[in-house]
């Protein structure tokens, strides 16, 4: 089975400033999206969440905030909070430090948060310690898998269910290749944790990590 929690390599960085899971909220889920806004998938994702009453964190590309402003005064207009994730959605281990903080720095341009998601989750320690000063890093602590062609949207809603406690970031995408399974699996996944009388809350800078 598919590890659904970040690499433990994380650990050193500083939880005054990088966050995994929100532990004290014990009666409450993170869910975020990763990847968008896009049209052919950020409106029936809004649509999902909107017949369930609840409200998520967008980790959004700059470069589609740029091309889909609309969608993401969407995204805004409907209650959800925004996180960056890169302008061009780099790879930090592939990327040199000032390039990728200067992407960083680009996708602020379209849009103003104070929480990033590395793509993929990764970074370098270089990265880290410069972006610090102005963003709390948010990973998370479940991993949906719903992007992978190997995993089944049944395999996807297991993992999500088995692995999902109170204070867990979750995570999903609003891209192409995820929506088939997001499609089946975002309703069960709410309609489950709402039974069981779970909270679904925002992520943003001033929430308490601790």
């Amino acid at each position: 089975m598919k590890s659904v929690r970040p690499p433990a390599i994380f650990r050193w960085c500083s939880p005054r400033f990088l966050t995994c899971e929100i532990p004290d909220r014990n009666r409450s889920v993170f869910l975020t999206f990763d990847d968008g806004p896009v049209p052919e998938t950020t409106p029936e994702i809004l649509r999902i969440l909107e017949s369930y009453g609840v409200k998520a964190t967008f980790f959004m590309v700059g470069d589609n905030v740029r091309k889909f402003p609309e969608l993401y005064r969407n995204i805004i207009d409907s209650g959800h909070a925004a996180g960056n994730h890169t302008y061009h959605h780099l790879n930090g281990w592939h990327t040199p430090t000032a390039a990728y903080a200067e992407d960083v720095y680009r996708c602020g341009n379209y849009f103003s948060t104070r929480i990033f998601r590395p793509p993929y989750g990764r970074f370098t320690p270089s990265q880290y310690f410069l972006l610090r000063k102005d963003f709390r890093f948010i990973l998370w602590s479940v991993l949906s898998y719903d992007f992978h062609r190997g995993v089944t949207a049944d395999q996807c809603l297991q993992y999500v269910l088995e692995h999902t406690q109170g204070g867990s970031v979750v995570v999903f995408h609003d891209s192409l290749k995820s929506i088939d399974k997001v499609r089946v699996v975002l309703p069960q996944f709410l309609s489950h944790f709402r039974a069981q009388g779970f909270r679904f809350e925002t992520i943003d800078r001033e929430t308490s990590f601790r």
